[in-house]
């Protein structure tokens, strides 16, 4: 394992379906046909960050089935090293995605292999590591412990708290990054609440997406808005995974924070322009680098 980032999380086949609007309880509404796309938080973000040149890999899992098996391709061709994804007698992952004119999605995620991640699996693998970024589409233990095990090992940890969900204070004290979205933001800290108090928590910083506001920084010495170029939206599907593969792979390249939120936000408002998670990624020549 010589990858500069190391992603832990989610592999999932995204099932996207365009709707006029959601359905309410027991209503039926009749929508587009379905789409399958690459997708899983994890996944997503090591190929955000292979497509703009990171030396990234994936820890994950996926199934002996054909959504593994496209999942794979899509990882290899974004230049991510699989040589960590497990495969599970447990299906492949699937999210079921609705998106709404507006850009909007829904989504509920079918976890399968996912779920098979063990603490065990996350042993050994740090060597050249320089960043690791975990989201939470896998067991939080094994999460905690990669965590843990990660900033024994001198590597750089950026935790994507998404889904939201409760992590002990000793985890969320080793973290270099805390990245959340303003709604994970106001279910830790509460509605309303100045986000410097995501400091208090025990992350060294924390990065708040705003979508098409752009984003916030939060360090000790201050907080710092980045604004995000202005785009028509077509699928907001992945977005946030593709600021999270940008910010790590910028970090592992040696930008400060507030530079490495500036690329992720262009990288995510690219996102937006095209249909998908991660073939709407760009490559650094898509962003005129």
């Amino acid at each position: 394992m010589n990858s500069d980032v190391l992603v832990l999380g989610s592999a999932n086949a995204d099932l996207v379906v365009a709707v006029d609007r959601r359905p309410g309880g027991g209503e039926t509404v009749l929508g587009g046909d379905t789409v399958l796309s690459p997708g899983g938080k994890g996944a997503n973000t090591a190929v955000a960050a292979g497509r703009l040149g990171a030396d990234v890999a994936l820890l994950g899992a996926v199934g002996d089935d054909s959504y593994g098996r496209l999942l794979l391709d899509s990882l290899r061709a974004a230049g991510v090293d699989t040589g960590l994804v497990r495969t599970s007698d447990r299906p492949t992952g699937i999210a079921y995605i609705t998106v709404t004119p507006d850009g909007e999605n829904a989504i509920i995620v079918s976890p399968g292999a996912n779920s098979s991640l063990e603490p065990a699996d996350v042993d050994a693998v740090f060597d050249g590591v320089e960043v690791m970024v975990a989201s939470l589409e896998v067991p939080l233990p094994t999460v905690e412990h990669a965590v843990a095990r990660a900033a024994e090992h001198g590597v750089k940890v950026l935790l994507n708290l998404s889904p939201a969900a409760k992590l002990s204070p000793q985890t969320l004290a080793k973290l270099d990054v805390l990245l959340v979205n303003e709604h994970e933001a106001a279910w830790l800290t509460g509605p309303g609440a100045d986000f410097r108090k995501l400091l208090d928590l025990g992350p060294r910083a924390a990065v708040v997406t705003l979508g098409a506001a752009g984003a916030v920084v939060v360090e000790a010495d201050g907080a710092a808005e980045v604004e995000s170029p202005q785009v028509e939206a077509v699928d907001t599907t992945g977005a946030g995974d593709a600021f999270a593969g940008a910010l790590a792979a910028s970090i592992a390249d040696g930008a400060d924070l507030v530079s490495a939120a500036k690329r992720a936000v262009r990288v995510a408002a690219f996102s937006v322009t095209r249909p998908g998670a991660q073939p709407s990624y760009p490559t650094a020549a898509d962003l005129g680098e």
